[in-house]
């Protein structure tokens, strides 16, 4: 018989700790008492490793200023990609920021001007999208594995960034080699600098192989480019804040630690960030397989549940992450009409695809206990049920 040490089906009261999925439900659907699967965070605790660091570092009882380029946080990096990536990394060429979409806005206006166009891959993260418009730089959409449209996005005169998450999100596609081989080489050919989200990389499922950008960057020369990670994802910590990032040029690099210390005033990085990632990097590699074997196992059910709820809609399990991203386009279903039933009816919260520019699909969060994960697959099953017309 198999022991689990770690408890994924305990569930956790989440209500009235300041959550955004759960106690900030009504901002997005205005109605507060919904079952959420909405926000990529998810609701296990974090491994007991990192809190017993946390706690023994809240014990310690003085929280000074703090360097991220002292003590084993970067050695802790290096370790994780060696022994994860089995990917060898300079410390030097690391940078640190408060989160990943910081670093994305840092970068866009260090190698992006107003107007200027960044390209992506449809559907896309909605953070995405914020960062870039909300700087005045225009999205420009490719669907995901269409390289003609991807050259011709970025041979346009003005595109000055090419913008991955890798793995995707929401699709929860792991972009093969050739693939991330191939936008080096577009980006590399049209002057354009590519920057790589990879806060998913961790949570790859089993028979796939994430491969760091950098890698790929060294292999085709890339003169401009930026991995942009964190543990905060895998490890369930972002409330801690804090992330890191790889940028392969000596003058950017420290064009980029300039303007955090100085013009964004960020010298100092949260240390309880900084003690969560060294252990997550150190000691979370059991907790992290535990977690990706139960989500995998949840993914299953799922699937069984759309398969006989839903005939007519054909799904499997992403090949990265916990957010199940449905196609329900062959059920005739209006999204408003889906959402009603969901949020009057079924009290569940469920991402609507438009929010990724992808109408017609959902994305299901089912990092969670398998009991609720279960309740969110009924809901969407029913209300789907109720709807169709496919």
């Amino acid at each position: 018989m198999t022991t689990h040490p770690y408890d994924f089906d305990r569930e956790i009261d989440r209500r009235g700790t300041w959550s955004v999925q759960w106690d900030g439900i009504a901002d997005r659907f205005a109605v507060s008492d919904l079952l959420p699967f909405t926000i990529s965070d998810m609701d296990f605790a974090s491994p007991p490793e990192v809190l017993s660091a946390l706690k023994e570092r809240v014990e310690h009882g003085v929280f000074g200023y703090t360097d991220w380029r002292l003590g084993t946080f970067r050695e802790a990096i290096r370790h994780w990609y060696a022994t994860r990536y089995d990917t060898a990394l300079d410390i030097e060429t690391l940078v640190y920021a408060p989160s990943v979409l910081n670093q994305l806005s840092q970068l866009l206006r260090m190698w992006t001007e107003p107007g200027d166009g960044v390209v992506v891959h449809t559907p896309t993260y909605d953070g995405f999208r914020k960062a870039v418009t909300g700087l005045g730089r225009e999205l420009r959409g490719v669907p995901v594995g269409d390289m003609e449209a991807l050259e011709a996005e970025l041979a346009r005169p003005d595109a000055r960034m090419l913008l991955l998450c890798s793995p995707h999100n929401p699709t929860g596609r792991v972009w093969r080699e050739e693939e991330l081989t191939e936008f080096a080489r577009l980006a590399e050919r049209h002057g354009v600098a590519l920057v790589s989200d990879e806060i998913h990389a961790d949570l790859v499922a089993e028979g796939h192989r994430h491969l760091p950008f950098s890698r790929i960057a060294e292999a085709v020369r890339v003169r401009r480019w930026a991995l942009i990670t964190s543990g905060t994802k895998a490890f369930n910590f972002p409330a801690l804040s804090g992330s890191y990032g790889i940028i392969g040029d000596p003058d950017e690099r420290e064009a980029f630690i300039r303007r955090m210390e100085t013009g964004e005033g960020l010298a100092s990085p949260a240390v309880l960030s900084l003690t969560a990632h060294i252990a997550a990097y150190t000691q979370g590699a059991p907790w992290l397989d535990e977690l990706r074997a139960y989500v995998a196992g949840t993914m299953r059910l799922l699937e069984e549940r759309l398969t006989d709820g839903l005939p007519g809609v054909t799904w499997t399990p992403p090949q990265a992450g916990y957010l199940a991203w449905i196609d329900l386009r062959p059920l005739g279903i209006d999204e408003t009409a889906l959402q009603r039933e969901l949020v009057e009816t079924e009290k569940v919260a469920i991402m609507p695809g438009s929010v990724y520019g992808a109408p017609g699909f959902v994305r299901l969060n089912i990092g969670c206990p398998r009991k609720k994960a279960e309740r969110g697959a009924d809901a969407l099953v029913r209300a789907a049920s109720r709807l169709r017309t496919g």
